[in-house]
């Protein structure tokens, strides 16, 4: 069509006045009196249709008739810009006959045509010719006039203003466009009635012509940099610009981008990091000042912008603020990552997310998943997002929001180099207690009318409400949970559990009395404490954990023995040096008191644990290495579990190292064996049946940790029990099945038959009368023979009352399990 229209343009002008065919119609056009009086008649009404049709409001037809009319104008130059603006006004004139629909047509088919002649590139071409033309100044005029009349008319049309600039020389745009009708009483009331639109205008101005002079008034500070636009008295005075910016959503309004873009330049350094490769140390400086800078100017402008007016305001106003924050992710550096994420923040999204009626939860969960796919696999990001939600949510971000946002962040963690990085940035959390999150929460700022009531703090209150506590004890739990996924070699992952295992030894078993930091010479390390001491229920959390983390890496080392290798990598062994490096410090002790036979066990299994561990490494027999070093992890589990529960384990923990000194006496080459050799008659009991006695009294009231290293011990010495060891056992088994046989059963028959399981009675008999004879329950009375025959005593007695009702304790049924197992391993 425009190649049609240029040709007979080209026609027309060439055959002149006189010669022109269809004369007739020529004055008929010339009549509407449009200016158009040099076009040719088929140009003058395919202007005409064009101009009308923008005005449609059929699908995709302004669209349309605009590209056409933008495509006839810059090809055809005979046509006269004034007519075409004087045109536009007198066939899109809005009366007062008309209806809301027709005048909104029209005043769209305005904006249209005037981007259709922007686009053109025909209303810059006169000032080649004639730079004092008027041309731009009257459309920018016609431009301004029609965005006072409808809001939503306003950003299009600066979009407008800005594609013509973009065409301007430099020295022509102080004249063209900053002296157009309207355009200073725009920026004057800009800051009073909240103009988003003119401080759009304004920065990119200021962008394409650079001006010393104050002619944006108060939008832009004067001289104009970053440091002064993201200063907070200026950030505060354009509040009001920033929250009716809201009226476009779920747009985000052509302002933020380029705010973000002043803000972080696309140059802009992702990390600190990249200022390291500069050689120079000027370059080095300027850089850091310019990277210090930056986090000030984000730290004004999230507090000032996001925290004190978007997500204090509206629904809107939130949504916007979340929207915002993604644009300025993919530049945002990590060490930044603290500032974005703040406390007031953190708190919106849970306030959100802990309610999915929430107007806003759609809006929150694709902030998370946003932030989630930027974090990707950068681990600096990761651990910084993953501190910020924690710290300033008191370790209950995923509670609250019923979400399992942090939890997948920390399982991908599968490298030493991300492992490590987040348990140091753990740790300084953990000891820092000004790190913790005691701001309160503004009811105003995080709760929307569709939230639940109450503060966030109110909610899941179950542990110590609001307080660190809660936030230590994620961090202690997390601590562990971190190898989980650690996917390197054994060296590696051998590194990153030293490095937990000091921190939990450090907080949960000692405690300093000479301020909150020591330094070990030996180590070469310090260690520090929080100001606050914390409760004794952390440290014996702490113990938990590292009996659980010792647990898991003796089931790792298992595999290295049976495989014939011997893994030098024993942690057991490096958390009693370290135990023993830390003990020896003047001004460190055990966090709890422990009592003078408590004290005597702690330092026997020490003793104990030292001399098995030299013997283990010395030993050239596989079997044995492998007993030794399944005692050594029995002793160190009892030895924390005397921490924990004191005066419940000492009688077992001696009875063991007693068991140790029998079993391998080559390693035990003290007075006080020397002394138990002598005191020993040929009456006294097998050491191996002292060393059942002893796993069966620890099975009843023991943690999974102690569970394990027992069923170790058990399977490597399950070789040497003796029969009168084994009866014990199967009169356990026995016990229990009959218990749960009478329960099932209903015959007489089957009872008597049952009774006699494995016939043992008879052996049983044999064995007691034998016991009798020669008085062995005298010297060695086992707790768990106790326990035993005073439940089988009072089993009978129920059985005689009842013969339904059975003895159901958790006890027995924990014996029968395990012994079930080692039974079948014998």
């Amino acid at each position: 069509m425009t190649t049609e229209l240029r040709r007979v343009q080209e026609a027309y002008e060439r055959i002149g006045e006189e010669g022109r065919i269809g004369g007739d119609v020529a004055r008929l056009e010339a009549e509407k009196d449009d200016g158009l009086d040099n076009c040719a008649p088929s140009v003058r009404y395919a202007l005409r249709r064009l101009v009308r049709g923008v005005s449609s409001s059929r699908e995709c037809a302004r669209q349309g008739f605009a590209l056409g009319l933008s495509a006839v104008v810059g090809k055809i130059p005979s046509i006269k810009l004034d007519s075409m603006m004087k045109l536009i006004v007198n066939l899109l004139e809005i009366t007062s006959s008309m209806k809301g629909q027709e005048a909104k047509d029209c005043l769209l088919g305005r904006l249209f045509a005037y981007g259709a002649l922007a686009r053109s590139r025909q209303i810059t071409r006169p000032l080649v010719a004639d730079k004092n033309t008027l041309y731009v100044k009257e459309f920018v005029g016609h431009v301004l006039s029609l965005a006072e009349k409808k809001r939503y008319l306003r950003e299009p049309a600066i979009s407008i203003i800005l594609d013509v600039v973009e065409q301007m020389p430099v020295e022509a745009l102080m004249n063209q466009v900053l002296e157009a009708p309207g355009m200073q009483q725009l920026f004057e009331k800009a800051v009073e009635i909240g103009d988003p639109d003119a401080l759009f205008l304004a920065l990119e101005i200021q962008e394409k012509f650079p001006t010393g002079d104050q002619m944006f008034h108060k939008l832009l500070p004067h001289p104009f940099n970053a440091n002064l636009l993201f200063s907070r008295d200026h950030l505060s005075t354009l509040i009001s610009c920033f929250k009716e910016s809201s009226f476009c959503q779920p747009r985000v309004h052509s302002l933020w981008p380029v705010l973000v873009n002043i803000l972080l330049p696309k140059g802009a350094p992702q990390s600190e990091d990249t200022t390291l490769c500069l050689n120079s140390k000027k370059h080095r400086k300027i850089k850091k000042c310019n990277v210090e800078d930056v986090s000030k100017n984000i730290q004004n402008f999230c507090e000032v912008v996001i925290e004190e007016s978007l997500l204090m305001s509206s629904h809107d106003r939130k949504h916007l603020a979340f929207d915002i924050l993604l644009l300025l992710l993919p530049r945002l550096p990590a060490s930044c990552i603290q500032i974005v994420l703040s406390h007031k923040l953190v708190y919106c999204l849970m306030d959100i997310l802990s309610t999915k009626e929430s107007w806003l939860y759609k809006a929150a969960q694709h902030f998370l998943r946003e932030l989630s796919n930027w974090v990707g696999d950068d681990v600096h990001r990761r651990v910084a997002v993953i501190i910020a939600l924690q710290k300033h949510s008191n370790g209950r971000f995923d509670c609250i929001t019923r979400m399992q946002a942090v939890k997948e962040l920390v399982a991908k963690f599968n490298s030493e180099q991300g492992c490590m990085l987040l348990v140091h940035n753990l740790m300084s959390m953990f000891v820092d207690d000004g790190s913790l999150s005691d701001e309160p929460s503004d009811q105003s700022q995080t709760t929307d009318e569709n939230s639940e009531a109450g503060s966030v703090e109110d909610k899941d209150s179950s542990g110590t409400p609001g307080s660190a506590d809660f936030l230590k004890n994620w961090i202690i739990e997390t601590m562990p949970r971190i190898l989980k996924n650690l996917k390197v070699e054994s060296e590696a992952k051998f590194r990153v559990q030293t490095e937990v295992l000091k921190f939990l030894a450090v907080q949960g078993i000692f405690s300093s009395s000479l301020g909150t930091e020591v330094t070990s010479f030996e180590l070469q390390e310090k260690f520090k404490w929080p100001k606050a001491a914390i409760s004794s229920t952390l440290c014996r959390l702490c113990i938990e954990q590292i009996q659980l983390l010792l647990a898991n890496a003796q089931k790792e080392e298992g595999s290295a023995y049976l495989s014939n290798v011997l893994d030098r990598n024993d942690l057991g062994s490096y958390f009693m040096r370290f135990l023993d490096t830390l003990h020896n410090i003047p001004s460190l002790s055990l966090y709890r008191h422990l009592s003078n036979d408590d004290e005597k066990v702690f330092k026997e299994l020490q003793l104990m644990e030292t001399q098995l561990s030299s013997e283990e490494k010395n030993s050239g027999n596989k079997i044995d290495a492998s007993k030794l070093h399944a005692l050594r992890y029995l002793l160190i589990q009892l030895l924390l579990q005397v921490l924990l529960r004191p005066s419940e384990f000492s009688e077992a923990a001696s009875e063991l190292v007693t068991c140790c000194k029998k079993a391998f006496p080559a390693a035990c080459h003290d007075e006080s064996m020397e002394e138990d050799d002598q005191s020993d008659d040929d009456e006294a009991p097998n050491w191996m049946d002292v060393l059942i006695d002893t796993l069966l009294s620890l099975l009843p009231q023991s943690s999974s940790p102690i569970s394990s290293a027992v069923e170790q011990v058990f399977r490597f010495f399950c070789d040497d029990i003796t029969d009168s060891g084994l009866h014990r056992m199967l009169r356990i088994v026995k016990k229990d099945l009959n218990a749960g046989r009478r329960r099932g059963m209903e015959q007489d028959s089957d009872e008597d038959d049952d009774d006699d399981f494995l016939g043992l009675e008879e052996a049983e008999d044999g064995e007691e009368a034998q016991s009798e004879e020669t008085g062995e329950s005298g010297d060695h009375a086992d707790d768990s023979d106790d326990m035993m025959e005073t439940n089988e005593t009072g089993e009978d007695n129920r059985d005689a009352k009842d013969p339904s009702v059975s003895d159901d304790s958790d006890e027995e049924w924990t014996m029968k399990q395990c012994f079930v197992w080692m039974i079948s391993l014998h």
